[in-house]
């Protein structure tokens, strides 16, 4: 079991991570928004901590403080937050696709600027993060407790007004501003609350990573984001963070499948992650628009919801 845990940390993280960025995509599409701004907000997350913790505060002992890295997530979010406010109130008036493109221009000039400043490293980027924890699966103690209180936040939000709002807007964005509800609150206050969850995995994951550049956040990762919750379930926050699990350890059964042989096979499911997952989203969008994980397959799986659906059929 130990051996198994210290060769598959760095995956077991990464699923967590998966699964929470997956959660700051679904965040806007509560609001029927399609936002693929959340690479951006990871990598400028990420700076933000690599650039605190190596030519701010210029640490230079064994482990950085678990103090210092939970100051970093906060300031990262504040940030985040005050950009994605900046950014939200003029482009959310966009719908579909127009604020997809919206949203990748976002991505892409954080990618120039990182990739021209030199607070940033430029294209070679920042090295040598701090490690606040010995081993990769020790990160776990960061990981988890963040997935677990996103997955709490958003069970809550599901069912409290604003949720409710969320689900009108969604649905209906017209006859929701005709019941009082104000669109452009909740479209900003769901993408604000996307981008904040975004940069917090950034921060953690550039001490993950040891280290941070421009390729953290690129056109790339956001189709890998969107396939997280297009192919787990778009209604419900339980489908983001199973998606988000199941493909980001994908590329590595891809691997094993592959094995060690040279052939066109093996290349394939090796480089071809981004075909797959493209094959994945079409497939899905035709035989699972909801995605995989939907509200009704929760309460058939729920005991007490069973129980009411069986009464109702009888």
């Amino acid at each position: 079991m130990s051996d198994f845990i210290n060769n598959y940390g760095f995956l077991i993280v990464s699923m967590i991570f998966g699964a929470i960025l997956g959660l700051s995509v679904y965040l806007p599409l509560m609001a029927g928004q399609l936002s693929l701004a959340t690479p951006g907000f990871y990598a400028l997350g990420g700076y933000v901590a690599a650039i605190l913790s190596t030519q701010v505060l210029k640490f230079t002992g064994n482990l950085f403080p678990i103090p210092l890295l939970l100051l970093e997530m906060l300031l990262a979010g504040l940030i985040s937050a005050v950009l994605a406010i900046a950014l939200g109130i003029p482009v959310l008036r966009l719908r579909g696709i127009y604020l997809a493109i919206a949203t990748i221009a976002f991505v892409e000039i954080l990618r120039v600027f990182a990739l021209n400043l030199e607070i940033t490293g430029g294209a070679v980027g920042i090295f040598a993060i701090p490690q606040p924890f010995q081993t990769q699966i020790e990160y776990l103690w960061i990981a988890l407790p963040l997935l677990l209180l996103s997955m709490l936040f958003l069970y809550r939000l599901e069912r409290i007004r604003a949720g409710r709002a969320l689900s009108a807007i969604r649905e209906d964005e017209l006859a929701a501003d005709a019941m009082g509800i104000n669109p452009t609150y909740y479209k900003v206050l769901s993408f604000t609350l996307g981008a904040v969850l975004a940069s917090l995995v950034g921060a953690v994951s550039a001490h993950f990573l040891n280290t941070w550049n421009a390729r953290q956040g690129t056109f790339d990762a956001s189709i890998i984001y969107l396939a997280f919750v297009l192919i787990g379930g778009s209604r419900t926050f339980v489908g983001p963070v199973l998606g988000g699990i199941v493909l980001t350890a994908l590329p590595e059964v891809l691997r094993a499948m592959a094995g060690t042989q040279d052939n066109g096979l093996s290349q394939f499911l090796r480089d071809g992650r981004l075909i797959i997952f493209g094959l994945l989203i079409v497939i899905g969008s035709v035989f699972y628009p909801q995605g995989i994980i939907t509200p009704e397959l929760l309460k058939r799986l729920h005991p007490l919801k069973r129980q009411q659906i069986r009464k109702d059929e009888v």
